[in-house]
Parts: structure tokens; sequence; C-alpha cells
């Protein structure tokens, strides 16, 4: 596993480039810090952003800040819970200039990623807004006379919701959310790349009239990112924990966590096939295909890595796919004249060059690309992948796509199944019977039939399988994940005991 990948802390250690250290005050949490951090523009070298860099005790402090929030929140009936949330979607909706302008400083996306980001995150508030009703409980039938039992879900207390940079304010507002819905209070760890744009959902929130402690920031400098998420992890107050982000930091989040006993839901890397079947609709496929793979430069965990085509029809969608990788132009984000925009720093492009040059010393074929200049980087499309190549196997997070060739349907099956990953994936066939027959086989935590594998809807159960993570975000599902479940009884008649 390479260190690069979109995990801001990356292995607890690898410093993020773009960051450098001032001092300041900590404009978020009200108090003094010793230092800043400012995260650098991709692609002008100017300061983005300053943020505060906090240290563990200073972490350590927000956490008790939220602990004490967490009763009078927790006990608010479940229409104010509703009534607060819709208010900070709309406040957040009014943010919409100023997180464009944050992700695009900050992490050289495009305008049109961040207002989708805006749209989709407030939606998703509104979409927990809606479940607050919903914490419901069941009475069970017991076999003690006169006993009542029931089982109640109940918050938890303090929830640590740790977010990456590739869809800041989508993936910032569904870690903290649902567990607002559910009662409890929240503590959002930015990203080091882009901590004005979580900071802003955090400011939202706060005008939308949150009491003060019940939605919280955490913003430090990379090389403090180990021991401020860890003494997170440790705190006393924090009882679970959600992480977007690399498969090499899930592994070592859920170990923190599983030495304090504190549940943690994880959505980690992918490496999403995209099945193409001889009956497949080859302009719908092609469609779905780049819009997978390129959207937001292929940094996007549901990216389309793989396509895997059957050999009939081969090399028809290698041509149309060529051409349609070809005519996605890339330019400077800050013009809006492109589909493509940057990546996030020069390491993501020399990460994706060089499983560009492995797969080309193996026999692969570049059907579609360029010479990258800084941290541009035209779609790149390569032929004749084989599971042999770092191409196949390793999450590339750039615009990049292998195109994989498949003997028949079984074939294409086992190829897709091949790897260590389980996020997303999806199916092209015009027999929608087939298609489901084989999104049953694929090992996935999402599958879809004659789409892309980026889609993503509040209300929906989202997550993965093997190294892609356990638990699900999404709707009901994340009642499960931010509750309590107990077991409460009711003695209605006088007990008799054998003793």
């Amino acid at each position: 596993m390479p260190c690069y990948d979109r995990c801001d802390f990356r292995c607890y250690a690898d410093p993020v480039e773009g960051a450098r250290v001032t001092s300041g005050h900590d404009r978020m949490n009200g108090s003094m810090t010793a230092k800043t951090f400012d995260r650098i523009n991709p692609l002008t070298g100017e300061v983005a952003s300053s943020a505060p860099a906090m240290t563990s005790d200073q972490a350590a402090e927000v956490a008790c800040k939220a602990q004490a929030a967490f009763p009078a929140w927790a006990a608010l009936g479940p229409n104010l819970r509703r009534e607060m949330l819709m208010r900070a979607a709309a406040a957040l909706t009014a943010k919409s200039d100023a997180f464009a302008e944050a992700m695009m400083a900050e992490t050289g996306a495009t305008r049109g990623w961040a207002v989708f980001n805006a749209g989709l995150a407030a939606g998703m508030i509104r979409e927990a807004a809606a479940i607050t009703t919903q914490i419901s409980g069941q009475a069970i039938p017991s076999d003690k006379p006169g006993c009542l039992a029931m089982a109640l879900r109940e918050p938890v207390g303090v929830i640590l919701g740790i977010a990456p940079w590739n869809a800041p304010i989508i993936l910032g507002a569904r870690a903290i959310a649902v567990p607002l819905a559910c009662g409890n209070t929240v503590i959002l760890k930015a990203s080091e790349i882009c901590p004005r744009t979580h900071s802003l959902i955090v400011e939202a929130f706060r005008e939308a009239g949150f009491a003060d402690g019940v939605v919280n920031v955490v913003t430090n400098r990379p090389e403090d990112a180990a021991e401020v998420v860890g003494s997170l992890i440790d705190h006393p107050a924090v009882r679970r924990i959600n992480f977007t982000g690399s498969t090499a930091v899930g592994r070592i989040v859920a170990k923190r966590a599983a030495e304090n006993l504190k549940p943690v839901l994880l959505e980690l890397g992918g490496k999403a096939p995209l099945l193409v079947l001889e009956d497949a609709d080859l302009d719908e496929a092609v469609k779905a295909a780049a819009f997978g793979a390129f959207m937001n430069q292929g940094q996007i965990c549901m990216s389309t890595e793989r396509i895997i085509v059957v050999d009939a029809v081969a090399g028809q969608f290698a041509e149309k796919f060529k051409n349609k990788a070809a005519s996605l132009a890339v330019g400077d984000p800050r013009e809006g004249k492109t589909p493509l925009g940057a990546l996030v720093d020069r390491r993501a492009v020399l990460h994706v060059e060089s499983l560009v040059q492995d797969a080309v010393q193996q026999g692969a074929v570049v059907l579609a690309g360029g010479e990258s200049k800084g941290v541009l980087m035209p779609a790149t499309v390569v032929d004749k992948v084989t599971p042999q190549m770092r191409l196949f196997r390793e999450e590339s997070f750039g615009p990049v796509v292998a195109l994989v060739r498949a003997n028949d349907e079984a074939d294409a099956v086992r190829l897709a199944n091949d790897t260590e990953y389980g996020l997303a994936a999806a199916v092209f066939t015009k027999d929608i019977a087939r298609g489901l027959r084989i999104a049953r086989q694929i090992k996935s935590g999402i599958c879809h039939v004659n789409g892309p594998t980026v889609h993503d809807e509040a209300q929906m159960p989202f997550g993965g399988v093997k190294a892609s993570g356990y638990g699900r975000f999404g709707g009901a599902a994340g009642i499960d994940a931010f509750t309590e479940l107990r077991w409460i009884t009711v003695e209605t008649e006088p007990g008799h005991y054998p003793i």
C-alpha cells in the first residue's frame, strides 16, 4: 500500500504538502492557541486558508465541552432537534459561495463540484432531520409473568467524526448530521487539507442556533495529527468514532478504538469495477464510466477505477471511451471552463503517473492522456490492464482508469472480485434480471445496474465490505450506528424468587 492516499493524516505521520505554521488566534473555539497553520493553494502556491494548530490538550478540552453539552441536547424532543437541523441545512445552503471559494482554493476543485457538495450536504442534514421521530423501540414478549420488556434506542454521548478533503462538505456533514439527530453531541476532526471548508460546516450549525459545545471542530497541523486524533479516540467522553479515508489509516483508527472498546464506523478505500457485458448499451456505458472515472479528477471513494469489458465488445467500447476521455479538457478550476480541475497536490499526480508507468512497462497501452502540468492532469485511459499490474490493484485516486478485458460474464465477475476492496460497483446489460444476478455475485457494499459507480443519496445505506470498511452511513442505518440499544423492564406483578 502506498502512503499517498486521500486520508488527511496518512499513516499518522506522512506530512501533507502545502501546510506551514504561523501564530494566531483560535477563531472557532474561542481560546488562544500558540500557532495556526496555513493551507497552501495547490495551483498558485498562495495561502488558501489559515486555521488553529490545536494541540492534543486543546482537543481534549473540546471533548470535555462536547460532553458538558450532551445532557441538554439529548433531552431535547425530536421535533425540536428536527427544527434545529432544518435551520442548519438552510444556513449551510446560504454559505454555498463561501464553500465554493474555500474548496477551490484549498483542494483545487471545480466550482461545479463544490456547489454539488453543498447541495448534497444540505440534503443529508435535511434527511437527518427527518429521522428524529424514527428513533423508535419495541415491546418484546417476556416469559416472566407481569414483566413488561422494552428495547429502547438512546443517544450514546460524544461522537467523533473524521472526514477527508475530497468531498469535504458532503463527508463533513455526513460525519455529524445523523449523530446529532440521534441526540449526540459531535466533534468534527477537520482535514488538514481543507480546514476552512470543514470549519464552515460548523459555523453553519452555530449560526442555526446550536448551543455551545453541541457541534465542535478540531483543526491541527498535519504533523500533529497522530497525537491529536489519538487523544480524541482515547478521551473518555468520546464514545464512538466514524472515519472516512484510506484503508491504511482506517486500520490504525480501528485498532486505537478497539483498545478503548469503542465502536467505529469505517468507510475506506475502493477500486470500483464497472462491468460492460456484450448486450450493454455501449453509449450509456461510456457516459457512466467517464463520469465515474473522471468526476472530481477521480478523487472520489466510489470512482470507477476498473472498467471490465467482455471481449465481444471490448474493441468497440475502447474506441468510444477513448474519444470520450479525449474530449474532457483539464484546466484551472478558477476559470470554470473545463470539466476537470486540479489534483490535491503534486504527490497525487506522481502517484498516478507511477501506476501508469508500471502498467505500460508490463504491456498495457495508453489510449488517452498526456503530460501533466503541475497539479493539472488529463483524463487518462490505460487499456489491456492485467491483474499483475499495480493499476489493477492500487487505488489511484486520480484521473486514470484501467480497461480490463474479460473472456465472458463469469470471467468479468471473477476479475471484479479480484481485489481487497469492496465499496461500489456497476454492471451494464440490457437484461435487468441478468444484471441483478451479477450484482448479487459482486462482493461490494453497493452495486448499480446500468448506472455509474459514483452515486450517493442521503437516505441510502452507504458503506463497503472487505478492506473498504464496515458499518453504514445514511438514513435509518445511521440510527443503528449512533444510538445505544438498551433493554429495560418494568415488573407489574409481585415477584417469585427461588431464594
